[in-house]
């Protein structure tokens, strides 16, 4: 870049302060060459010489700073507050002069912190702290620091940024929940069985009554005290439960920065749309599961999410840290997500998170989950998240016919599953995850597992 000439720094360093008192001085010039006043003209230069010599010592300045950051913690749950400290030592081997300091930050995190700082001697360090707020999930630079220099007068500022920063990292909130029993797979082990996911803990096992010849290292003591019976555990090899996500990301499919701030009673921050409540609920379950022993994959409608490693299950700070930085997509079908689920999914339960969906969405999910056992799937209400937005904005909400149109798509979507044995539940802005999860446990399928397969094929012979 070319470099810019002398006058152009003087100029663009003077405040407002300091530009009034250039316009003065050159007013008085002029008012003297004119009337004839030689005391006016004296007057003027001394007006126009104080900002020109603060111009010239600021600008001339040096000055050597390093800068380092410590946030506290460094990744936090969406809606509470992490500490920065922020210290700035003077590496110069003069003492600093009045330094005004601004942290770059995206608004997302809060107002920009400012401080002042005043003859910092050379090697000295000065500690400066601020609070950020975690409004949005995601990854947020922090800095790089902005240092102004001003002179006594406060007619001269001279500003430049430094190149260091660190990092925030939002990640969703996992709410606790409650124990659920879940059952699903492909159908293809041993002789079509699907194994049962027990979320309840590892006393659920299966044991029969003890048979002359068995090994006592198969004892069940728990299962014998219980019964008054002599009880063996059935499993002979080791076996790992594993569970498969489905998180609906797609544009379309949401209702994106609504800003509904209600959400359910007691909800200090409520997800603000129907994406962010998707992926807060996927980390809630996905967190449930890893702590109940699960394999856990999570495939999105671009893909699967897999760890920094490579391939395979994810822990629960990869969960975090990938469901963090999902963002809308641009698909338009859930095709290339059952494609994924049909890779990952394996012998344990899928839990479905959707948006806006239709029988045409979901038709692909019932082809692609046949056999017996149970899958879940929660379905977001556009329509009950489009009118809180709307109440709380007073804009205007859905016509009666884009109104009976979602909700038609949303109760045909929910009656296919449900007549292939899947489990469903409708979840609105008022809805917490606690609560539909809960909900899930009393949802009943109107048909029996075992005709899964053949009441999906008669729905979607058409």
């Amino acid at each position: 870049m070319p470099r810019r000439g002398r006058l152009a720094d003087l100029t663009s360093s003077l405040t407002l302060r300091g530009s009034c008192l250039v316009a003065a001085g050159l007013t008085l010039v002029g008012l003297g060459a004119l009337l004839g006043e030689r005391s006016l003209v004296q007057l003027a230069l001394f007006v126009l010489a104080l900002p020109v010599l603060s111009a010239v010592g600021v600008v001339r300045a040096r000055f050597r700073l390093a800068s380092r950051r410590t946030v506290t913690p460094g990744r936090v749950p969406r809606g509470q507050d992490a500490e920065v400290l922020l210290e700035v030592t003077n590496t110069d081997r003069r003492a600093g002069g009045m330094w005004m300091l601004s942290e770059q930050l995206p608004a997302d995190l809060g107002v920009r912190p400012r401080f002042l700082v005043e003859q910092l001697p050379s090697g000295a360090t000065a500690a400066l702290r601020y609070r950020v707020h975690g409004a949005r999930r995601g990854r947020h630079p922090l800095g790089p620091l902005r240092l102004r220099l001003v002179d006594p007068f406060g007619l001269v500022l001279r500003s430049t940024a430094g190149t260091d920063t660190a990092t925030l990292l939002v990640v969703p909130r996992v709410r606790p929940l409650g124990p659920l029993a879940l059952s699903g797979g492909t159908g293809g082990g041993v002789e079509g069985a699907r194994r049962s996911f027990a979320v309840h803990g590892e006393d659920d096992v299966s044991t029969r009554e003890y048979r002359r010849g068995d090994d006592l290292r198969k004892v069940h003591w728990r299962a014998t005290a219980r019964t008054g019976e002599l009880m063996v555990r059935l499993e002979e090899k080791p076996w790992r439960s594993s569970a498969t996500l489905l998180v609906d990301t797609r544009q379309r499919a949401h209702l994106l920065g609504t800003a509904v701030g209600t959400g359910a009673a007691g909800d200090p921050a409520p997800p603000p749309d129907t994406l962010e409540w998707v992926v807060e609920a996927a980390a809630s379950i996905g967190d449930h599961l890893l702590g109940r022993g699960a394999d856990l994959r999570v495939v999105t409608d671009v893909g699967e999410l897999t760890p920094a490693g490579g391939r395979g299950g994810l822990d629960r700070g990869e969960l975090a840290e990938r469901l963090a930085a999902l963002t809308p997509s641009r698909h338009t079908d859930l095709d290339t997500g059952v494609q994924a689920l049909r890779r990952a999914a394996a012998e344990g339960p899928v839990v479905c998170l959707l948006g806006a969906v239709g029988p045409d969405d979901v038709g692909t999910l019932v082809r692609a989950r046949s056999g017996p056992g149970t899958d879940v799937a929660v379905l977001v209400d556009v329509v009950a998240w489009h009118d809180a937005g709307a109440r709380r904005s007073r804009r205007a909400g859905l016509t009666a016919g884009a109104r009976a149109e979602l909700d038609g798509q949303r109760e045909d979507a929910a009656a296919l599953l449900r007549a292939a044995g899947w489990r469903v539940v409708v979840a609105g802005p008022q809805d917490s995850v606690e609560a539909t999860w809960a909900r899930l446990g009393g949802a009943g399928s109107t048909t029996s597992t075992s005709s899964r397969t053949s009441t999906a094929a008669a729905g979607l012979a058409g």
